[in-house]
């Protein structure tokens, strides 16, 4: 079971760090002693948990004085322990702290004395760690492609598709609300209307013709590139909602032949919401 630890300077993108294991599967725990550190290995083999991360830092300065005898216990009882140590410059560290305008956790008046004085008391964690990692010219984004490359976690990207009736509403937590009601509806065919976009037939009839082609195309080439963008932006998943009339050809059809153009982005259904259990 591999136990991450992951401790550094205040504003060095220790939560960066944090929420990017978690986002990987890791069960994450912020802050937590070393003295804790064996027990929470316990827990997890107990509980079945496959993957730790947790956080120490200054906050924890009170037990950091058990810090070799906890970490060796660790070690005993745990395979697969490694400690990443986050730093960047004074300068860096200063200018992401008047950005953010947090109070540094060790409160003195001089904010570089602050700086200067946790590097001081985390230096026993920083001599046991297996990677330093210099933050200062690193954006959020390339820290977190750091840490999952150093660790050879795959990079996923999960893109929810998912369908609905305008008349019965939109979904409110999606990132994007398509309206494909101007495609040839095909609730006015009665050899159709009690089939679904899931149907082949269904699904010719929604494509009929070179301008819903062209129609087509221009929403698949949106979405991509939003959900390029969010990818690159480093988000893990990007939700769209496909919506028609009432919710159960035209909004479907769509769905289902976006998943199979963007399976390159991870494309999936995860919901025809307004479909009844049964119908195809």
């Amino acid at each position: 079971m591999p136990f991450i630890v992951v401790s550094g300077l205040s504003g060095s993108g220790k939560s960066t760090a944090l929420r990017t294991l978690e986002d990987a599967g890791y069960f994450a725990t912020d802050n937590l002693p070393p003295e804790l550190w064996g027990a929470m290995s316990d827990l997890a083999k107990a509980r079945n948990i496959e993957r730790v991360v947790v956080s120490t830092d200054a906050r924890t300065r009170d037990f950091l004085a058990s810090l070799d005898a906890s970490f060796e216990r660790l070690k005993r009882r745990q395979e697969g322990v490694r400690i990443f140590f986050l730093e960047a410059t004074p300068e860096v560290l200063l200018r992401r702290y008047n950005l953010s305008r947090r109070t540094h956790p060790l409160g003195d008046p001089s904010l570089l004395l602050d700086i200067a004085r946790e590097a001081e008391l985390l230096s026993p964690l920083r001599a046991i760690a297996d990677t330093v990692i210099d933050t200062t010219a690193l954006s959020n984004i390339q820290l977190a492609e750091r840490i999952t490359g150093l660790l050879g976690l795959p990079q996923d990207f999960d893109l929810r598709l998912t369908t609905f009736g305008f008349k019965n509403a939109p979904p409110r937590d999606v990132d994007l609300v398509l309206d494909v009601r101007t495609l040839p509806n095909p609730y006015y065919d009665p050899e159709l209307r009690p089939k679904t976009g899931l149907n082949p037939d269904v699904a010719r009839y929604v494509f009929q013709g070179e301008e819903s082609e062209a129609f087509y195309e221009q929403l698949r080439g949106y979405v991509e590139t939003s959900a390029e963008r969010a990818r690159d932006a480093g988000r893990h998943a990007y939700s769209v909602a496909v919506g028609c009339t009432g919710g159960q050809h035209r909004s479907v059809a769509v769905a289902e032949r976006l998943k199979n153009d963007l399976a390159g982005l991870g494309a999936r259904v995860i919901d025809h919401r307004d479909i009844p259990v049964g119908e195809t």
